[in-house]
């Protein structure tokens, strides 16, 4: 079996690889969406607007995080999300 050099390939490439791996679900492309059209909002929000449950939504959103596309700010016991401006325009550049 063999492994993934990811050391063999630029930074760039990579980058981009994370990134692609981030939109390819459907689900993650409507999360971007409803944060768009929202600005901001918490997950039950999100879950309120879309047919999956909030563990799944929860999911996606740390995939999203991860791959630099959305950022979230703790209130209270919530955490707000929104779009990372900078990593939006990075995935575009890149894109």
């Amino acid at each position: 079996m063999g492994l993934t050099r990811t050391e063999a390939f630029t930074e760039r490439q990579n980058r981009l690889a994370a990134i692609a791996k981030a939109l390819a679900h459907p689900a993650r492309i409507a999360i971007l969406e409803v944060l768009r059209r929202r600005q901001a909002c918490v997950c039950g929000q999100i879950v309120d607007e879309l047919p999956l449950a909030q563990a799944t939504v929860s999911q996606h959103l740390k995939e999203l995080k991860a791959a630099g596309l959305i950022k979230g700010t703790i209130e209270g016991t919530s955490v707000c999300y929104c779009l990372d401006a900078h990593g939006c325009r990075e995935a575009t550049a890149l894109l």
